[in-house]
């Protein structure tokens, strides 16, 4: 019947092979075996275990020979995984090591739980930032793409829900690329150290192991880092959880520019807007009852992790704001499922939305349908600040005022007739001799009040180099990461 554990099937934006693989159960058993393996291997090479040693721990730490639903359960003994998955790893160290080598002395030496798991922790949130990272970049090309191919479409811009200013959809594209990439941004710069502290963050047991030794802890610490491909550590971090913090805020960063995309896709694409779509593929926004739907499924799964991130990123900084002592009791375990979840949300959504972002419909005539509704009177402020400075006084009210009396009674007219209705009132308002009818179509004209929408576009890629170009080692379905 397959599994009976958890496979997505009430969060599909993550019910992905590659999500699965990188921040599954399976995924963190291996990484703390690797750690464990690791170790071992450090030890031998400085000298303080025996010959061999490392061979052995890395042939019984293949994650293919534990139960992981069996080391869930016993974990309830001791408060964490690491306890049981030791003694399990220690009867299979026991029964490889058939030369008596005394491999088992290099397993686990000098650590503590907190120190295999926050390091292992730490290489599946590496693992899957690269992975989110490839996703990220492929989005930011695919709208750079877009933002200089409709650098010119014309729509409407809107704001408070109501249509404000002439807009064009090459700055909406590059305004999705500025949050994806500054999300990057931040992703990039993240560390992923080890961590190495004893039972009390103290290194004393590193400090007996080392002792008569020309290693340190220090020295140790820094090989494990060099032999998983982490960062080195300047002391032991297990009560400073900023590594952790950092890591969920970039997280939920990545999901709030996700979030954006989907919030504008989902009311772009509605029919009676019709300005956007999404990629059509064979089963995709389907609905059960109503054969004639397309629902913007890609929109509607990321939508929903972008909704939960926030809370996750919140959950981890209230644990890391309560770190008691020097080992807490709770707080570290409550970040566990918190930041599996926000690593496992940002690369679902991430492979999503770019996926969005490579197959968008852009539909340039819905746009200006959509543009027009509003006709002239969406171009009243720059009509005002070029017309008013002309206009005397009259009535006791200046040229600002007798325009913004222009803009009222045209807004009490039926919304059909506005457009026609502010021309006139307009044109009865500001003569001819003020106002020639050449003049005044250049700035009824919508492509005439775009402001800096070219260069604000330009500047927003021109500000990401690295992220405007396509990685040429993925697809949208991370193909080449396996």
């Amino acid at each position: 019947m397959g599994s009976d554990g958890d496979v997505g099937l009430l969060s599909p934006v993550s019910a992905s092979p590659l999500v699965g693989a990188l921040t599954g159960d399976r995924a963190v058993l291996a990484a703390i075996l690797a750690v464990e393996s690791g170790w071992a291997a450090v030890l031998e090479k400085a000298g303080l275990a025996p010959g061999g040693a490392a061979a052995v721990v890395a042939s019984a730490a293949e994650a293919g020979r534990y139960d992981a639903a069996d080391i869930a359960r016993r974990a309830q003994g001791g408060g964490n995984p690491v306890i049981p998955l030791l003694a399990d790893l220690r009867e299979q160290v026991a029964a490889l090591d058939t030369g008596n080598s005394g491999a088992g002395k290099a397993v686990h030496t000098s650590l503590t739980s907190q120190d295999v798991l926050d390091t292992a922790l730490m290489l599946l949130a590496r693992n899957t930032v690269e992975a989110l990272l490839a996703d990220v970049k492929g989005t930011t090309a695919a709208l750079a793409a877009l933002a200089e191919q409709h650098a010119d479409t014309l729509c409407v811009g809107r704001s408070l829900t109501q249509h404000s200013l002439p807009f064009t959809f090459g700055l909406r594209a590059a305004q999705w690329f500025h949050g994806v990439g500054a999300a990057g941004r931040q992703l990039e710069t993240l560390q992923f150290p080890v961590q190495f502290g004893g039972a009390a963050g103290t290194l004393a047991a590193g400090t007996v192991l080392t002792s008569g030794s020309s290693a340190t802890p220090f020295s140790l610490a820094d090989a494990l880092a060099s032999q998983l491909g982490l960062a080195p550590a300047p002391a032991p971090w297990h009560t400073n959880r900023l590594t952790i913090t950092s890591l969920g805020h970039a997280l939920a960063s990545v999901l709030d520019a996700c979030g954006k995309i989907a919030a504008d896709v989902l009311f772009l694409s509605r029919p009676e807007v019709g300005e956007l779509a999404e990629p059509r593929a064979a089963g995709r926004g389907v609905s059960s009852a109503m054969p004639q739907k397309q629902n913007p499924v890609l929109s509607v799964l990321v939508r929903s992790a972008a909704l939960q991130a926030p809370a996750l990123a919140a959950q981890l900084h209230l644990a890391a704001a309560n770190f008691n002592d020097e080992r807490p009791d709770g707080a570290w375990h409550a970040e566990w499922p918190a930041l599996r979840q926000v690593l496992a949300l940002a690369l679902g959504a991430a492979g999503h939305v770019r996926e969005l972002a490579e197959g968008l419909q852009v539909f340039p005539d819905g746009m200006r349908r959509n543009l027009d509704l509003a006709g002239p009177l969406l171009l009243a402020e720059g009509v005002g600040a070029a017309v008013a400075p002309l206009l005397e006084d009259k009535d006791g009210l200046n040229g600002k005022q007798q325009l913004q009396g222009v803009v009222d009674q045209t807004l009490q007219a039926q919304p059909a007739e506005q457009a026609a209705t502010y021309r006139k009132l307009l044109r009865e308002a500001v003569p001819a001799s003020v106002l020639p009818d050449v003049r005044l179509e250049e700035l009824l004209n919508p492509a005439s009040y775009l402001g800096e929408a070219a260069e604000i576009s330009r500047r927003i890629l021109a500000a990401y180099p690295d992220f405007a170009n396509s990685p040429a080692d993925t697809d949208a379905n991370g193909a080449s990461r396996g």
